[in-house]
């Protein structure tokens, strides 16, 4: 659905009926809770809230499930960030003693912003993005979901879709959040390879013989680089982006492509000359090393980070389920299975699915007159589900709910391997 069919000038409107009805607020504290991991682990989390008018709420924290409905229900805020786990309520931050308030623990967190990939798109620029340029974020997915699990170790990894122009992972494995600031610096700069600003021409260089990371990261860049970069973003035709990329290359590559590229015009038969100028180039110097052509394809492909928020335990990282103001679409979580059929601009809007909810549906009148004469939590938690399964919601609360199954399927694991060792002793 386009975003023109969202009305920004609505959402004081919306959003009300969002966190009353449609917010899977019961999945939402399961998730944040771990399961009990701690006493205090929910009620010590920090929330920080973007209230209408960019009035910025920090160091909320509830004790429960229903407080926490409650006030966002009260205040609505327009956008929801998720904090640290501090070492105190965050709430009473003000009233502990100087120094002993400090971040404990935190989902290890990546942000990927399309903007950061301004410099290599040519489709879109700034908060703009297309069908062209989200391959970006379909391979910073890949690459990092690989690494993530398969180099670290970790299983518990939430993708999310910001609601604009950019995607968020959420490790949320015992260890991962309890990773020190040292640690998360050194994951994060290990998955790091595009480096220098504007200034800097050659932002990937490589080193002889190539890490295996960055080869299995190749792996992945090499499936999309020639449909993406060479056909839709057309990066060897006009001479303002063939002079980009042949600033890259050493003189000798350069002169002979300069006079190559006069004559022929097919941009996949510019590529093909280059790869094999790089190749003819490396095999006759006897130390190798010379990868031009990769380096090349990471610069216009590889994942960029914004390494300080993956760094900091008590940096804030916009919600799950949050709405983003300008698109009106909801921050929802990416199954990765049909990760390369997702589509941006298929992600609902809150005017959608709260338009979807208000059709009547004849076959619940009577079952709601039975069901809300019950308790009035259990009747109210029990619509809500019936609600967001009525809307286009509904599809990706359910992967959702699979990632917080599995992730209850290893604390019944852990919890059974800890029986059976106590057994032994």
């Amino acid at each position: 659905m386009p975003t023109s069919d969202y009305d920004p000038a609505c959402l004081p409107d919306l959003l009300p009926l969002y966190y009353r009805r449609l917010f899977p607020f019961s999945q939402y504290y399961r998730w944040l809770s771990y399961g009990g991991v701690s006493k205090n682990y929910f009620q010590n989390r920090e929330f920080s809230f973007t209230l209408k008018d960019d009035i910025y709420v920090r160091y909320q924290s509830f004790t429960t499930q229903n407080e926490l409905e409650k006030e966002m229900q009260k205040m609505v805020p327009y956008k929801v960030d998720i904090g640290a786990v501090y070492s105190h309520r965050p709430s009473q931050h003000n009233a502990v003693k100087s120094g002993t308030f400090q971040a404990l623990e935190k989902e290890l967190v990546f942000d990927i912003d399309m903007t950061d990939y301004d410099d290599v798109r040519r489709c879109c620029s700034a908060a703009d993005i297309c069908s062209k340029c989200w391959t970006l974020m379909i391979i910073a997915i890949r690459i990092l979901d690989r690494a993530l699990r398969e180099d670290f170790g970790f299983h518990h990894l939430l993708w999310v879709y910001s609601g604009r122009r950019g995607v968020h992972c959420w490790v949320c494995d015992d260890a991962a959040r309890k990773l020190s600031v040292a640690a998360r610096s050194a994951v994060a700069e290990y998955l790091s390879l595009v480096k220098g600003g504007e200034e800097t021409l050659r932002k990937v260089v490589l080193s002889d013989p190539i890490h295996p990371f960055i080869n299995h990261s190749l792996s992945v860049v090499e499936r999309y680089f020639q449909q993406y970069a060479i056909v839709e973003q057309d990066i060897l035709c006009s001479k303002e982006s063939v002079d980009k990329v042949l600033a890259l290359l050493p003189e000798d590559i350069k002169k002979d492509l300069t006079i190559y590229y006069q004559d022929e015009k097919n941009p996949m038969k510019r590529w093909d000359r280059l790869c094999a100028l790089v190749e003819h180039k490396k095999s006759s110097i006897k130390k190798g090393g010379q990868y031009f052509d990769k380096e090349i394809m990471l610069q216009y492909c590889y994942p960029r980070l914004d390494v300080n928020v993956s760094k900091g335990v008590n940096h804030l990282l916009k919600s799950p389920f949050s709405v983003h103001p300008k698109t009106g679409r909801i921050s929802v979580p990416i199954d990765l299975k049909e990760l390369n059929t997702f589509d941006p601009f298929e992600v609902p809007t809150i005017s959608l699915i709260c338009e979807e909810l208000e059709r009547p549906r004849a076959d619940e009148a009577e079952e709601d007159d039975v069901k809300d004469k019950e308790n009035e939590q259990e009747a109210g938690e029990r619509r809500r589900i019936r609600d967001y399964k009525r809307t286009s919601l509904a599809k990706y609360v359910k992967v959702f709910d699979r990632f917080l199954e599995a992730m209850a399927r290893s604390w019944k694991g852990e919890m059974l391997k800890k029986s059976d060792l106590q057994k032994d002793f």
